[in-house]
């Protein structure tokens, strides 16, 4: 079987002083050569490491009947190797750059060409990147969210807008992914403070803040395994919040995500699975795998999961391209999830791409070996 591997690979980072905010304001635009620095750059963050790429290839071809090549998902590059069409799957990773769709276009693509891909559908993915119109359908469909609006202009009375709200309130950017944009700063206890971090999402982002009430319970992610009936939690893992600095916010930010918690130093920031009981993880689990069905999710996904102030789930995402760094200690959650599942890394992608080949009714023949 011929699998082709699109991804968007992190170009090499080189020091630099940080970039001016009038600088950055084109950042989208960038040719995929340029280099930044700064500890809270963020452009590349969705992208996969070549180090994560290379794993993911050999782990696919650890199956005796795969053969992989990998595709860099540029459109320079890309789009004229997809146009010979002689893969049997694609196993897509890709993030995309520019838009706010971006992680649909080149799914799309391949829909387009009639080429086989694992994950989720381009409308799916497009919905999810999009945290406004997810918690809009997700709402409509009787699934728990934290209430919200969405904004890129000054606020002059949240509670006007929000009524029964109260601070505080976290404000992230409406479209970005991989904790981009949340900062220890987005926990926000009053109305200064929230005007702040929506004029600095403008400027650094160029879309509107999502302004969503902070519940204050328990956070946990969640990495769903399947399609449709086939579809299965793996063990949920729950995020301590208490393993991070004094002066970190209860929020799984940008810094709790990419400078807290380093591969040298890993914080013991997750529990997997969660010490929680059969009934709240049994709510967890429905509500999570409704929200997989309601997106119509499709091989895998990650979705987090917060409890308010009654002790009810409420999903604040949806991740359907979950993160899959191969190195345990830098505490990627999905492969932290499989691996409790009894998965090894191989046998985690390989079930993604058996889930893949069977919506098409493509023959890959593959039993998952236990990791020891």
């Amino acid at each position: 079987m011929r699998v082709g591997l699109l991804a968007n690979i992190k170009p090499q980072i080189q020091n630099q002083a940080p970039r001016k905010p009038d600088e950055s304001k084109r950042s989208r635009s960038l040719p995929r050569t340029a280099t930044f620095s700064a500890s809270y750059n963020d452009i590349y963050a969705e992208w996969d490491a070549p180090e994560t790429i290379e794993a993911v290839r050999l782990a696919l071809e650890s199956h005796p009947d795969v053969e992989v090549e990998v595709i860099e998902a540029v459109p320079d590059r890309a789009i004229d190797r997809l146009l010979i069409k002689d893969f049997d799957i694609v196993f897509n990773l890709a993030e995309g750059f520019t838009g706010s769709a971006r992680e649909a276009q080149f799914p799309a693509l391949l829909e387009m060409l009639e080429i086989p891909y694992t994950g989720s559908g381009p409308l799916s993915l497009a919905i999810a990147l999009d945290k406004a119109r997810t918690k809009e359908i997700l709402s409509y469909h009787g699934i728990p969210v934290a209430r919200f609006i969405t904004s890129d202009v000054p606020i002059t009375s949240i509670r006007a807008l929000l009524p029964g709200t109260d601070f505080p309130f976290i404000v992230k950017p409406i479209s970005e992914g991989s904790s981009k944009g949340i900062r220890n700063s987005s926990f926000v206890t009053s109305l200064d403070a929230m005007n702040r971090e929506i004029e600095r999402i403008a400027m650094e982002y160029h879309q509107p803040a999502l302004i969503e009430e902070f519940l204050p319970g328990r956070e946990f992610t969640v990495a769903v395994l399947g399609t449709g009936d086939k579809a299965r939690i793996l063990p949920i893992v729950e995020i301590n919040f208490g393993e991070l600095p004094p002066e970190a916010n209860n929020i799984y930010s940008f810094e709790a995500k990419w400078i807290y918690d380093v591969a040298e130093k890993p914080l013991n920031i997750f529990t997997c699975p969660a010490d929680i009981s059969s009934k709240l993880q049994d709510e967890i689990e429905t509500v999570v795998l409704r929200a997989y069905e309601v997106l119509e999710c499709r091989d895998w996904a990650r979705i987090d999961v917060r409890l308010d102030s009654r002790g009810r789930a409420n999903i604040i995402e949806i991740n359907p391209l979950p993160g899959i760094l191969p190195n345990p200690e830098e505490n990627s959650c999905y492969p932290k999830a499989a691996r409790a599942a009894g998965l090894t890394y191989e046998a985690m992608l390989l079930s993604v791409l058996k889930s893949g080949c069977e919506r098409y009714g493509i023959p890959f023949k593959f039993e998952p070996k236990h990791a020891k």
